[in-house]
């Protein structure tokens, strides 16, 4: 079926372009779901979307990326959001976004209005303030972008029950986040090592762990042995932050940082460089909410959402320059290269056979 003329106006927009209506109502996304929803646009990013939707052949394009786990929006259109509060109104918000896509007759669009008249309608609807329905709105705008009508239609909109502390307030969610874990009796001595707690998914009940003042974030991950990590995603080789080398060389281990963000360590040149030529958009603060967690160091709570892929495209899509890697981070990715190369000679003797 033709793409609408919603989807045709969506689609002249480009990522920076998304990106810029996104930080223009920013401030209008209820603080519950504002960090939420930049991590969304850094999980699902346009840019990478379109270079595989044009290449020849987007199976091979993605093993020379590197590809693991399920980066395809398309195949989690009801999903992908969970870490949102507003992820339970994800229902009203496709049927208000399908009904203006078959109804659209203008020539031109702005983002950000349609995100906000979207908001205005869920508010409407689910009786609820219209700012905590503005960040789900602009998240199903790029999932429509991304996926076209058809597709986006044919799931059934059936939103997650969250059982974490998102099933609460937007009140006692923020509360949450921002509680102090007691240090015990002698806490306050600069010689007691302190320990904080990581919330690896809001949505879900008992999903943390702990972590040791000034500790990497996957460090501690790997720590807890708690569950079989990898019968749920291959990728989780030790605990439920996937992990391949610790240097910052494989990429595996980025997250998103809802809410603590100020209690992590100061991004590292390393890191930043790698964060790019990985192409994940990190941001140019001290303390951005994109991470790798071998590199951030806590001394705070924190609560982040790990995404459900990983791989190396910031050369390729971003134009990111090469750069000589530090002896420590070399053989890390001189294995990811060999595990492509192995996947791309299998897959061409399947072929042949």
């Amino acid at each position: 079926m033709a793409a609408t003329r919603f989807e045709s106006n969506l689609r002249t927009k480009t990522e920076e372009e998304w990106l810029e209506a996104l930080n223009s109502a920013l401030s209008s996304i209820h603080e519950v779901d504002r960090n939420a929803t930049q991590i969304w646009f850094g999980f699902y990013p346009l840019a990478l979307h379109r270079y595989l939707e044009a290449s020849e052949d987007p199976v091979k394009t993605a093993q020379r990326f590197v590809m693991q786990g399920n980066f395809k929006l398309s195949e989690n259109i009801d999903g992908s959001h969970t870490f949102l509060y507003g992820s339970r109104y994800w229902q009203t918000v496709k049927t208000a976004i399908a009904e203006r896509a078959e109804s659209y007759v203008e020539d031109s669009l702005d983002i950000a209005s349609e995100a906000r008249s979207l908001a205005d309608t869920v508010s409407s609807a689910a009786k609820c303030d219209s700012s905590l329905a503005l960040g789900i709105a602009f998240v199903g705008l790029m999932t429509l972008n991304q996926t076209g009508l058809d597709l986006f239609k044919s799931t059934d909109g059936a939103a997650q029950k969250p059982s974490g502390i998102l099933a609460g307030s937007p009140e006692s969610v923020l509360a949450h986040r921002k509680r102090e874990k007691k240090q015990g009796f002698l806490g306050f001595l600069k010689t007691i090592n302190k320990d904080f707690i990581v919330n690896w998914d809001e949505a879900q009940k008992n999903a943390e762990f702990p972590l040791i003042e000034k500790e990497e974030i996957a460090s501690a991950s790997a720590r807890d042995q708690s569950r079989d990590w990898k019968s749920g995603d291959a990728r989780c080789l030790e605990g439920v932050i996937p992990v391949e080398c610790r240097a910052a060389a494989c990429g595996t281990c980025w997250v998103g940082v809802i809410s603590g963000a100020e209690n992590l360590s100061d991004v590292q040149r390393l890191e930043r460089k790698q964060m790019e030529i990985f192409g994940y958009r990190q941001g140019a603060e001290a303390k951005p909410i994109m991470r790798l967690a071998c590199q951030a160091k806590a001394d705070g709570n924190v609560s982040i959402v790990i995404p459900p892929w990983n791989g190396v495209f910031g050369r390729k899509v971003y134009g990111v320059e090469e750069v000589v890697l530090e002896p420590a981070t070399k053989s890390a990715a001189r294995l990811r290269e060999t595990i492509a190369s192995a996947i791309e000679a299998g897959k061409e003797e399947g072929s042949a056979d």
